[in-house]
């Protein structure tokens, strides 16, 4: 998932992208807690991912207010 890819959808694309993300994380952590995650690696990437929306998120409502 890239930030220009993100930067074209709307704010409730956004949050929605952004919950399914959290529970993502939120399985892959008990998966990993269980010693049944084969690839732990998908944990930095999902939270990478999370930032990346949330920073994306954050821009747009600095520029909304501005405007």
């Amino acid at each position: 998932m890239k930030a220009s890819e993100l930067r074209k959808k709307s704010v409730q694309e956004l949050n929605t992208e952004l919950n399914s993300l959290k529970e993502e994380l939120f399985k892959l952590r008990f998966q990993h807690a269980t010693n049944q995650l084969s690839n732990p690696m998908k944990l930095k990437s999902v939270k990478r991912d999370i930032a990346r929306v949330k920073t994306v998120i954050k821009e747009l409502e600095l520029t909304s207010a501005k405007v």
